[in-house]
């Protein structure tokens, strides 16, 4: 079971984008990377396709595991754990105690 997973709503703990937060939209388990919304923006050629025209656009690009935490019920970033809770292994905010839905 991993920390971070798609949907989680993360905070960004170094980088051009610290204090920024986001949500999580694809996670890369073996780069150990994640790619989250609004975050480390780059620019991109695009060459035209039936779907898509030519142009520069802008896309997320990964960003590292160990940069972004998981962000707590009040936004502000916490660690996880796990715990088993009636039989099931589920994530833990460690700062709150909270069960992290996923």
């Amino acid at each position: 079971m991993q920390k971070i997973r798609k949907g989680d709503k993360v905070v960004v703990l170094a980088g051009k984008d610290k204090g920024r937060s986001g949500e999580v939209l694809q996670v890369l388990p073996k780069e150990d990377r994640a790619v989250v919304r609004g975050v480390n923006m780059v620019k991109r050629h695009q060459r035209q396709t039936q779907s898509q025209e030519a142009g520069i656009i802008n896309k997320e690009a990964s960003i590292h595991l160990s940069n972004i935490a998981v962000a707590d019920k009040d936004g502000k970033p916490t660690r996880v754990g796990f715990k088993v809770v009636e039989g099931k292994k589920v994530r833990v905010a460690k700062r709150s105690g909270e069960v992290i839905d996923g």
